[in-house]
């Protein structure tokens, strides 16, 4: 016990933890964000082959891109869709994941 004036005794150990990958297994969110993933390529890619592809024809108001040309700049949001959907795919299906769980609970 400490005395007054002094501090109280401090352990260098650090304190076990638990494991924290066991709600990332239970919510299966590897499975869920390949499948978010596949998602956002596939949606993305569609879109980027659709508008600089033109499969159904020129689009009205097309117009010259000074920078990158209209690849780059379709490249460009065609990752941001990719990359939102996947996120939007992947935490749907989490919270469908957690709502089972807690049916089951």
């Amino acid at each position: 016990m400490a005395s007054r004036g002094e501090p109280p005794h401090v352990s260098d150990e650090v304190p076990e933890r638990p494991p924290s990958g066991g709600l990332v297994e239970a919510l299966d969110v590897p499975r869920n964000a390949a499948v978010g993933v596949a998602a956002g390529v596939t949606l993305a890619a569609g879109a980027y082959l659709f508008r600089v592809l033109e499969l159904f024809g020129p689009f009205a108001g097309t117009r010259a891109y000074p920078i990158l040309g209209p690849e780059g700049w379709f490249g460009i949001l065609a990752f941001v869709l990719a990359t939102s959907t996947a996120l939007l795919v992947t935490t749907l299906l989490t919270v469908v994941s957690v709502y089972r769980l807690a049916k089951d609970a």
